[in-house]
């Protein structure tokens, strides 16, 4: 046990749809003590590079809020450039979310994710990922609503969510202090259907044995299982 949760057992989810009154889809996700708001924005104007190309765009946008952690850090604007961590971050929420969109059908539109760590123990990426979905629908479901579109482009659900293996054993859903002490950690984007998206893994004290990396890959499977009934939930609602 820990925290009165078992190795393989998620912390409490919350999710709150429409958390913000002007984005097209907005969405307040709870994972444990990791509270992240994801918005999702309509933009009719593509980048530069996909002008003409009959085709749409989803892309995202993360940060965290000054306090989000034990101690202030400095806005990143502050310092005149995102960190390393900060982009490799967006464009994992960006890709995870493509994965499951048919970008022709969102025709010459853009749909902007901003993820916004209000926060943080653990597992940011994963809860902005899970919960950018959520944002993600509402938006298209806007777009539906008023005819900006006419077909649904999402493919499928997808969520995220971190393992590691901590004293030998898979855990999964690892919040800060567990992700500091774990001897393998790591991220894995799953979709509905069982296709791997994306998966980030670190061997950061041991190397990874292959029964090791299988065992977390079954609890993310099954965690990720569980995230996906509660977003086909909150937006049956």
């Amino acid at each position: 046990m820990r925290n009165n949760r078992n190795i393989n057992q998620l912390r409490d989810i919350e999710i709150i749809p429409n958390f913000s009154y002007n984005p097209e889809g907005s969405c307040l996700i709870k994972c444990g003590d990791t509270h992240v708001i994801c918005s999702a924005s309509l933009d009719r104007n593509l980048p530069r590079w996909l002008k003409n190309s009959e085709t749409g765009w989803v892309t995202a946008e993360y940060g965290m809020l000054p306090r989000s952690t034990s101690e202030r850090m400095s806005r990143e604007a502050a310092k005149g450039k995102q960190s390393g961590r900060t982009q490799e971050i967006q464009r994992l929420i960006g890709r995870s979310l493509r994965s499951i969109v048919n970008l022709e059908d969102l025709r010459e539109l853009q749909i902007i994710i901003d993820c916004d760590v209000i926060q943080a123990d653990g597992g940011t990426r994963t809860a902005s990922i899970s919960g950018s979905f959520i944002a993600l629908q509402l938006c298209i479901n806007h777009m539906l609503n008023k005819k900006i579109i006419k077909k649904n482009p999402i493919t499928e659900y997808v969520a995220a969510i971190s393992c590691g293996i901590i004293n030998g054993e898979p855990y999964l859903d690892l919040d800060f202090e567990e992700d500091q002490n774990a001897e393998v950690d790591a991220n894995f984007v799953i979709t509905e259907s069982g296709k791997l998206v994306e998966v980030q893994m670190t061997s950061e004290k041991k190397l990874c044995e292959e029964r090791s990396f299988n065992a977390m890959l079954e609890l993310a499977k099954s965690g990720i299982s569980e995230i996906i009934q509660m977003q086909k939930k909150i937006l049956s609602d």
